[in-house]
């Protein structure tokens, strides 16, 4: 099989990025007219975005849970770029519930948080491999963060497996094209005495790290389907634990085909937050864009992540962590959305203007 699928026929419920928050989960499906076994009186199928763990509550529970759905045919999913790091052994911000070596710097942000036993890492791996990086059907696209079709043609030629393999030699051939850089990485980081991790020391603009790293991003198609578009910046900024100096790009506003895309991964959000309480420097792809509106050229791709993988600062805060963090589900092809707190709202303005429709969000 390839790493590009096919959706099955049918209505679906297409569900945001879970990052760990189990409850919520289980909250979403209950409000959507699932029964714990994936079960819908109408015979709706469900559909994962990618990023089920990392950063919240219960990462194991979560994904146990999606490969019981898939299992029994209720479900299926793509893989995001919090698995890809599961796959690759790359132990990132908000993982510590896998990874031994990133438990202590987790703690401080994201404790408690159940962690993976043992003899399940494995099995959690050889669940993951069985995922695809894309679906499609001729109504509809379903991929974590960006639909570029010459990526997309490539992956088409690999089979599900192969993720771990595919991403090495891409990444080798990446790493190859963009050594001329390294030199000059290791001279920026001489004449600069700090982590990139370290969120209080904001260096310089470090010029040779933005275009090793977007050549890096834009030359593996497993990337760039799974973590977005990305150009060297401006200016550096501080996002999902590090220092950061190429920016992820409005993809969708150079997507020129007619058939709609379900992306997660961007951090939408409902109300207005303070983007760096969640570690979020990066610029807000959705400025000035209402929160239930599709975009894009063609106001055909919807990003359906409403930041529930915030959650933990509300908790640390001892606040409702349902008031700017939630869980989507994106409903085909009715087009509304459902929360996990129960609220039912229409999205607007698919396939039109939203200035010419009137809406604006400031």
């Amino acid at each position: 099989m390839s790493l590009i699928q096919q959706i099955p026929d049918g209505p679906l419920d297409i569900i945001g990025d879970i990052h760990g928050e189990y409850d919520a989960l289980l909250n979403l499906l209950k409000h959507l007219g699932y029964d714990y076994a994936g079960n819908h009186p109408n015979g709706r199928t469900i559909v994962f975005v990618g990023d089920f763990c990392d950063r919240g509550p219960n990462s194991p529970a979560v994904l146990a849970l999606i490969e019981q759905l898939i299992v029994a045919k209720r479900a299926v999913a793509v893989l995001g770029n919090h698995e890809l790091n599961l796959l690759r052994a790359e132990a990132k911000d908000g993982s510590g519930w896998f990874f031994t070596e990133r438990v202590e710097r987790d703690n401080h942000k994201y404790s408690p948080y159940k962690k993976v036993e043992q003899l399940d890492r494995e099995k959690i791996i050889s669940f993951l491999l069985t995922l695809p990086i894309a679906l499609e059907r001729e109504d509809l696209r379903v991929v974590h963060a960006a639909w570029m079709q010459d990526q997309v043609q490539i992956l088409k030629s690999r089979s599900i497996g192969s993720q771990i393999q595919s991403y090495v030699e891409w990444d080798q051939l990446a790493h190859d094209h963009a050594s001329d850089f390294l030199s000059s990485m290791k001279t920026e980081l001489e004449d600069w005495n700090f982590s990139l991790e370290d969120q209080h020391n904001e260096p310089p603009f470090l010029h040779a790290h933005a275009a090793h790293d977007s050549v890096k991003q834009m030359m593996n198609p497993l990337r760039v389907l799974t973590s977005g578009v990305e150009r060297k910046g401006g200016s550096p900024f501080y996002s999902s634990g590090k220092w950061r100096f190429s920016e992820r790009v409005q993809w969708w506003d150079e997507y020129d085909s007619q058939v709609p895309v379900v992306i997660g991964h961007y951090w939408r959000r409902v109300s207005k937050i303070d983007r760096s309480t969640v570690g979020k420097g990066d610029p807000d792809l959705f400025s000035g864009t209402h929160p239930y509106a599709w975009h894009g050229i063609h106001s055909n791709v919807f990003c359906v992540d409403f930041s529930v993988g915030g959650r933990w600062v509300a908790r640390k805060k001892s606040k409702v962590p349902e008031t700017d963090f939630k869980l989507a589900a994106l409903r085909w092809p009715e087009r509304t959305l459902c929360f996990d707190d129960g609220e039912v709202v229409e999205t607007i303005g698919y396939q039109a203007s939203i200035k010419k429709l009137g809406y604006q969000y400031e």
